[in-house]
């Protein structure tokens, strides 16, 4: 079993990010996230002048402090960057870590970001078509070992190489962001390597909402010939480790109902049920931004299942 966090990288700074990063990697943690917003997204009453870092230009500095955890985004927004160049970051940061990197890509969603930075913000539908077009031309890049021709309705490649491509094999691991029943989870299953049920965006985390979103999966995999097990099971759990009620109640209304929060023993439990249902790893996210709480954190919750 795999344990990692989506450690901040707005509202905070560096010096608490790195301290953060270290204490992750001289413990029991697996794996870092960040995600990938230009503003700091629905903190209620955060300025937009608040401090964002570059999500890909952050974990490129990761990638360099590190030599265990694994490295992600959750997760790149599709709409900021052409595809291609994603690719292409993907592969420098992939031989920069030795082979440590997640390709995690969703669909986007923040309306503000493409306002604030003038980038387009299509409708969902097209979105989705993106997306899919985009997940599709990053696996040949990531897969090929020959220069890539693409034409598709948003993106062209005209004999396009990818080197350095992935370190790893067969590719670099790609994780489709979203559980969208139609399009996102069709996509994930032709050409996705990972699932993530992000417990923000579905404000909540449950059992039976995991169960859901895994069986469509499975049959948009049976449709498409796709064996099921190739893809891994992550879920991103908004989580407080806290003996005080009132603050665990008030995590849970901020952010949706079955959201774990409460003392050790009760996240140990909340854990057990998702390790018991296949999951491969848990992100915890929302833990706060100081290495003694990802210590504290890792001392009475990861060290449960050593």
């Amino acid at each position: 079993m795999k344990f990692g966090a989506q450690v901040s990288c707005y509202l905070t700074d560096w010096d608490d990010i790195s301290a953060v990063i270290a204490a992750m990697e001289n413990g029991r943690w697996h794996s870092v996230y960040f995600a990938d917003h230009f503003l700091p997204p629905n903190r209620p009453g955060a300025s937009e002048s608040l401090t964002a870092y570059e999500g890909f230009t952050a974990m490129a500095a990761v990638a360099g402090m590190t030599q265990r955890l694994r490295l992600g985004h959750l997760v790149l927004g599709n709409t900021y960057r052409n595809p291609a160049l994603v690719a292409k970051m993907a592969g420098t940061i992939d031989h920069i870590s030795r082979g440590r990197f997640t390709l995690a890509i969703g669909a986007g969603w923040f309306k503000r970001e493409h306002e604030a930075y003038s980038w387009e913000f299509p409708s969902m539908r097209e979105r989705s078509d993106r997306l899919e077009e985009a997940c599709q031309l990053i696996r040949m890049l990531v897969s090929s070992e020959e220069p890539v021709n693409f034409s598709g309705k948003y993106y062209q490649l005209v004999d396009a190489p990818l080197s350095p491509g992935s370190y790893q094999a067969p590719h670099i691991p790609i994780m489709v962001g979203g559980t969208g029943p139609l399009r996102t989870l069709k996509t994930l299953a032709m050409y996705g390597d990972v699932f993530n049920l992000d417990g923000f965006a579905r404000r909540g985390m449950s059992i039976d909402l995991y169960r859901e979103k895994t069986e469509i999966l499975e049959k948009h995999c049976e449709r498409v010939g796709r064996d099921p097990g190739e893809i891994r099971r992550t879920i991103l759990m908004p989580t407080m480790l806290s003996d005080d009620k009132e603050s665990s109640d008030a995590f849970v209304e901020m952010i949706g109902p079955d959201t774990v929060a409460g003392s050790a023993s009760y996240i140990i439990d909340r854990v057990g049920e998702f390790i018991d249902e296949g999951v491969d790893e848990i992100m915890f996210g929302r833990l706060p931004n100081d290495p003694n709480e990802f210590q504290r954190f890792e001392s009475e919750v990861i060290a449960a299942f050593d």
